[in-house]
């Protein structure tokens, strides 16, 4: 009896953490990390497209678009894994 009521209150209170845990992601978190992924992405698309292109103004059109797209593909990418309950 006092084994079970010891399991239930650990159960309870990694309920709680849980709750706290699953929530605890906020949008603008989220933008933050979109935004420090995509300057690292990009500068990588922009070496990348220079090598090929040999052209900078051609590569840094292409890292510019790549980084608007990615970021706003980023952040819908996250708020829908923060949705998802698996894992967490």
């Amino acid at each position: 009896m006092i084994l079970d009521q010891m399991i239930l209150e650990k159960v309870a209170a990694k309920k709680t953490t849980y709750q706290k845990d699953s929530v605890s992601e906020s949008p603008v978190r989220s933008i933050a990390k979109a935004v420090s992924w995509r300057v690292i992405g990009t500068l990588d698309t922009l070496l990348i497209s220079y090598i090929l292109t040999g052209e900078i103004v051609l590569a840094t059109s292409i890292a510019s678009v790549d980084f608007v797209t990615k970021m706003i593909l980023y952040f819908f990418h996250e708020r829908l894994w923060n949705l998802i309950k698996w894992g967490k």
